[in-house]
């Protein structure tokens, strides 16, 4: 997504195929030196309870070249309790969602090809 790859290499979590929130304030604070990690937190924090709030409230968030949050409706329905069989009501909900961008896509596309090359490799 742009960058030079050693800001991409920042990024990545070490071990694991997951990405906690300490695990952002870590690479936040690795990348940006004059951040402390008590500011790198403070910064995390910020960013994720205004997008939290904005979605609350019904609105769109777009991040060029990463993606966009939403909020969607699920209408009413009638499900059923896999228990008994008995038809329930569920209620409307509004749910988040999230669309990447085409950046984003792509960069995840090339990784996932560049990975499954080297499977493939590996296994003539």
């Amino acid at each position: 997504m742009g960058g030079n790859p050693s800001d991409a290499d920042a990024f990545k979590p070490e071990s694991r195929s997951d990405m906690t929130r300490s695990d952002l304030v870590e690479a936040l604070a690795g990348q940006f030196g004059q951040l402390t990690h008590r500011d790198a937190e403070f910064a995390v924090k910020a960013i994720l309870d205004a997008m939290g709030d904005a979605l609350v409230k019904g609105h769109r968030i777009e991040i060029r070249g990463f993606g966009s949050f939403s909020v969607n409706r699920r209408s009413p329905r009638i499900g059923r309790n896999p228990r008994s069989g008995e038809s329930v009501m569920i209620p409307e909900k509004r749910v988040p969602h999230f669309k990447p961008g085409k950046a984003l896509r792509e960069a995840v596309d090339k990784k996932t090809a560049e990975i499954l090359g080297r499977e493939t490799q590996k296994r003539a």
